[in-house]
């Protein structure tokens, strides 16, 4: 739960936890425990490896709700929007324009977000 909500924030996991229901806690469960405890704290990438790939894998998917929770969530893992511009410049060419074109929407409207929500930025890596 700890790195879920250092990656997602408080805001995002309360909220979340607010939503769960008998039915759905055991979803809830499963991800808390095996996306964020087993997957997201192995040694053998760092946070910001594992957003660039989360980023990649959403839209490779469509999906837009996690890929648009994702961007912020990878600012907090320390990626600048540069990088995350760089990431969405690889999908264009590997995943096509239209998907990035649409991914760029999102994430230009998130990364604003980030920036009112959470205050300045990192440094632009």
């Amino acid at each position: 739960m700890a790195v879920r909500r250092e990656v997602l924030s408080d805001a995002h996991v309360d909220a979340a936890k607010a939503r769960t229901t008998e039915f759905t806690e055991p979803f809830q469960d499963l991800i808390t425990r095996y996306a964020w405890g087993e997957i997201w704290t192995r040694p053998g990438l760092d946070r910001r490896v594992r957003s660039a790939i989360t980023l990649t894998a959403l839209v490779a998917r469509d999906h837009w709700d996690e890929f648009a929770m994702h961007v912020r969530a990878a600012r907090r893992n320390g990626l600048s929007a540069g990088e995350i511009q760089e990431i969405l410049l690889q999908v264009a060419i590997y995943l096509g324009v239209p998907t990035a074109n649409h991914a760029f929407a999102i994430a230009a409207e998130q990364l604003a977000r980030y920036e009112r929500e959470e205050g300045s930025p990192p440094p632009e890596g």
